[in-house]
């Protein structure tokens, strides 16, 4: 499965629709936004691509926690406060969480019951193997820390690949 990751938008509906344009034209069967979208409005655009779509609130959005959940139902994204579960198939499944929480991104990557654990947050791009899931940030499409260019992931789970994509 192809699956897009995007994090850390804040409210950029430009760059946010950019990333999913890309990720779509690369064949992205599914999207999934790490938190901090910031704008209700913005959730639209995450679903727009025909891709089903996961968002997993951000620290910066508890304040809109009611909105985006109303806009989420909307327009069919899956929508969760903690952390998303994307099924991959044969029962596995892909986690995506904010990444603010330490403890529970912690949970989700010892756990063992994740390949793919998914976070935000920190603004800095991440692909790291620990116990037994692969551990991916795809950076920020909003202020980048520790390079100029915005980025999102490309995931293709069964051939285990990663792809970056610059956002301008």
């Amino acid at each position: 499965m192809k699956i897009g990751i995007v994090s850390d938008s804040h409210g950029r509906s430009d760059r946010l629709a950019e990333a999913v344009a890309q990720l779509a034209a690369r064949g992205a069967e599914a999207v999934v936004h790490c938190g901090d979208i910031t704008a209700a409005e913005d959730v639209e655009v995450l679903a727009g691509s025909d891709a089903p779509a996961w968002l997993v609130a951000g620290n910066m959005d508890r304040h809109e926690e009611a909105g985006l959940r109303q806009a989420a139902e909307a327009c069919g994204v899956t929508f969760a406060i903690d952390f998303v579960a994307v099924p991959l198939g044969d029962g596995e499944h892909l986690a995506a969480t904010h990444g603010h929480l330490q403890h529970l991104l912690d949970e989700l990557v010892r756990g063992g019951q994740f390949r793919y654990v998914c976070h935000g947050h920190s603004h800095r791009r991440r692909d790291e193997r620990l116990a037994e899931a692969r551990v991916l940030n795809p950076g920020a499409l909003w202020h980048p820390r520790g390079r100029r260019d915005c980025t999102c992931l490309l995931l293709d789970t069964h051939a285990d690949r990663l792809e970056e994509i610059s956002i301008r």
